[in-house]
């Protein structure tokens, strides 16, 4: 069998882009950055999965909540992903960002990438992780250019263009 700590260095060779989870219980804001972010299927609803450590603080206010909202974070928001990232800060995280409630009245980070307003079909407990299955209420999207902020090996990186040949 393969060793964890081995795995983890492995799957930190897999660039990721970052998003900001945010979920809303009882009119007060939570969140997390994550990187386990996919889509599942576009037709006949547009529908994504998040992979969420049971060990995060907002995991079962997720799970109470029924609803999240992915938001896609860019080159620059380096900062905002920071701030989701240690538990220390946790405190300064919807202050120091704007956020708009969409059809869920989970929040919606202003200026990212793309904000997708979730519901929660499914739950499926998964080793030390839960996949959330959801169906995508609602959407955002800023700006016509896609600089998406990306994790690799460990720390935040921007995409770069490689080179035209010559």
């Amino acid at each position: 069998m393969t060793d964890p700590s081995e795995f983890k260095r492995g799957m930190r060779r897999l660039a990721s882009g970052v998003s900001v989870i945010t979920t809303i219980e009882g009119g007060v804001p939570h969140g997390f950055a994550a990187t386990a972010v996919t889509s599942v299927a576009a037709e006949p609803r547009p529908t994504l999965l998040i992979c969420v450590n049971r060990q995060v603080s907002c995991h079962d206010v997720i799970g109470r909540a029924g609803v999240f909202c992915v938001n896609l974070l860019a080159e620059d928001d380096v900062d905002t992903a920071r701030l989701f990232s240690a538990s220390e800060h946790r405190h300064r995280r919807f202050v120091e960002t704007a956020w708009r409630p969409l059809t869920t009245g989970a929040p919606a980070l202003a200026g990212a990438l793309a904000s997708f307003d979730c519901a929660i079909a499914e739950a499926m407990p998964v080793e030390s992780h839960t996949l959330f299955i959801a169906t995508v209420v609602d959407m955002t999207m800023g700006g016509d250019e896609a600089r998406p902020l990306l994790y690799a090996g460990g720390r935040f990186d921007a995409l770069r263009s490689a080179a035209a040949p010559a």
